[in-house]
């Protein structure tokens, strides 16, 4: 792709290198922003600043926070004995879109795939260990993709907390087996919390 602008091939250069955004994409967006007013560029700028300078991770769950604790972690009217295990932020947000669910989280920050060299430790799963070992929660729910890694991450955590007298549930099946939890439409994902299953016998029935 050939440019007349060093300015503008720079900032395609930098667009194109958000998931999704291919070159010609990129291209339609910085002409796009061309065309606007200078202020609305700049309060892009500044917004995308602030965010990657000023956002945290909420100490509790490790969901994207503004504060130390996400307003879901302060939030008192949640059931907070109730601990939906997750994936990433993405899949905080396509649950609560649901309305359905009334707990809380946990955010493990991915999921156990030896191909791609991420193991346990590389997770968040010593601090969901701690929080049951606390005595404070009563039922672990996993929500996480039904892929191979997906299952094997749900079994690993599993078998760290099976001792422990908790309910331990899954989503029920209505995501399709090898779907990311964040592609899953509202109804289908919030009918697959409210029916959630014993894990134990999930996998059993495999």
């Amino acid at each position: 792709m050939e440019f007349s602008s060093k300015l503008i091939e720079k900032a395609v250069n930098e667009m194109s290198q958000l998931p999704g955004i291919g070159k010609r994409t990129a291209l339609r967006l910085v002409l796009h922003l061309l065309k606007q007013p200078k202020e609305q560029s700049a309060f892009l700028a500044e917004a995308l600043n602030t965010m990657r300078n000023d956002i945290r991770f909420c100490e509790s769950c490790h969901n994207i926070s503004d504060t130390d604790l996400c307003e879901i972690c302060a939030n008192t009217s949640r059931n907070h004995q109730t601990i939906c295990v997750v994936e990433d932020i993405r899949d905080v947000m396509a649950i609560e879109n649901t309305g359905q669910y009334k707990g809380i989280y946990h955010v493990l920050g991915g999921k156990i795939s030896p191909i791609e060299g991420v193991g346990p430790s590389q997770l968040h799963i010593g601090s969901l260990v701690d929080k049951v070992k606390s005595g404070k929660v009563v039922e672990i729910i996993f929500a996480l993709s039904s892929t191979m890694e997906g299952d094997t991450t749900n079994f690993y955590i599993y078998k760290q907390i099976a001792e422990i007298s908790i309910i331990i549930s899954t989503i029920a099946r209505g995501i399709a087996v090898g779907d990311e939890l964040e592609y899953a439409d509202e109804v289908t994902l919030g009918r697959s919390i409210l029916h959630r299953v014993p894990f134990e016998k999930s996998f059993k029935s495999n």
